[in-house]
């Protein structure tokens, strides 16, 4: 597909009928595969699986649900534990695109639930979601997002508020597994009372990443899709958006996130900070620590560090600062970024390896070796810049 980008306007709230329901209206090609994966997932022959098309007083679009006997699926809560959905998602027909992205979700949801609840991972209990229509909501999520393979981003959240009533009685909105989903995404109040992210949609944003902008580069608009929830909102369509665009023109620039991660110490030897430092180096999420000379308190110098990440792994990144140095307390945000495409390469310079990075600019492509492989030359600078200068050189002949 040409489809690069889709992004989702929340005006009535995400929940997961309501995203499939936006990415079928969009893309209607998508439907047959998709009720295919949601029965090789392990949907039931006798509960039924309704795409409809749906307006209200404003807007038209598709309604997505899982029917049984004649009654919404779910009537009767069926708990099911996280290891019990994982096992029959990896015992499923279904391609492992799929099957991954289904169990990664789930994942997600089990953790924010063990953490809210307090037990471990594979002893959560999902009770209204592990209803069968929770269960297709995923996996249909899954094959959708599996197709498309586009970047994601949202608009702003409604909160909405009140209590949802659940397996273990009234809770505040937005439900505690769902804000913990939510984290790191914006939010705004437009005065709406109820649930307006359900934890299936909040678990879908989580997983495609959509906390994200659309980017500054100029896009050509596709289509657009639009999902009705089932509640009936005052005054307000209670949709989900879609709209999809096209890859941009290549520019030689991409654009990815990364994770930026602050902190100051004052109080570690310098010989000690250094070891800590290089151990975050080694990290696997890890992209980049520089650390600069600042004054702190009462005049006091202080090394100020800033560490580039994996947006995923920012936790995991973050518990490595706190352990590898004397900071009692670290700052991060997520941040955009453009980066010109780079390639690593290996040239044999008189049967020497020697490694060069290799960048793409707008007026050609430049190369660097790489230091560690030109630091075991003998014969001083001259020697090592002969060495480094022959490497690019094979190089831009092979290029050319």
């Amino acid at each position: 597909m040409r489809v690069k980008h889709i992004r989702l306007d929340p005006v009535g709230g995400v929940a997961g009928d309501m995203f499939i329901a936006a990415v079928l209206n969009a893309f209607p090609e998508l439907r047959e595969g998709m009720m295919e994966a949601i029965r090789a997932g392990g949907l039931p022959s006798d509960i039924g699986i309704e795409i409809e098309a749906h307006r209200d007083h404003a807007l038209t679009g598709l309604t997505f649900a899982i029917s049984e006997a004649g009654h919404v699926a779910g009537a009767a809560h069926h708990h099911r534990t996280f290891s019990d959905i994982r096992n029959a998602l990896q015992e499923s027909r279904l391609p492992e695109s799929v099957r991954a992205g289904a169990i990664a979700m789930f994942t997600l949801l089990a953790e924010a639930e063990s953490q809210v609840h307090g037990m471990s991972v594979d002893d959560v209990a999902f009770h209204e979601l592990g209803e069968w229509d929770s269960i297709a909501d995923i996996v249909g999520a899954a094959f959708l997002i599996a197709e498309l393979d586009a970047n994601w981003s949202v608009g702003p959240l409604p909160l909405g508020g009140g209590r949802v009533m659940t397996a273990h009685g009234p809770l505040p909105v937005p439900a505690p597994a769902t804000a913990l989903l939510l984290e790191g995404f914006e939010c705004f109040d437009d005065g709406v009372s109820g649930e307006r992210v359900t934890p299936t949609g909040a678990v879908i944003l989580r997983h495609i990443e959509a906390n994200r902008g659309l980017g500054r580069d100029s896009r050509t608009l596709l289509c657009g899709g639009t999902g009705f929830g089932s509640r009936a909102l005052p005054g307000l369509s209670n949709v989900l958006r879609l709209l999809a665009y096209e890859e941009a023109k290549p520019t030689g620039q991409e654009q990815d996130r990364i994770a930026e991660i602050l902190f100051e110490v004052d109080d570690q030897t310098p010989e000690d900070l250094a070891i800590g430092l290089d151990k975050l180096r080694a990290h696997a999420a890890v992209r980049d620590v520089l650390q600069l000379p600042a004054f702190g308190k009462k005049g006091r110098m202080t090394t100020h560090v800033r560490v580039l990440a994996d947006p995923r792994q920012v936790g995991a990144v973050c518990d490595a600062c706190l352990e590898e140095t004397t900071t009692i307390g670290a700052r991060y945000q997520v941040l955009d970024r453009v980066i010109l495409q780079r390639q690593e390469l290996t040239v044999d310079v008189n049967g020497r390896s020697i490694g060069l990075k290799a960048v793409s600019r707008s007026e050609g492509v430049t190369t660097k070796a790489e230091a560690d492989d030109i630091a075991g030359i003998d014969g001083g600078h001259h020697a090592r810049d002969s060495v480094r200068r022959h490497a690019e050189d094979v190089f831009n002949k092979e290029k050319s």
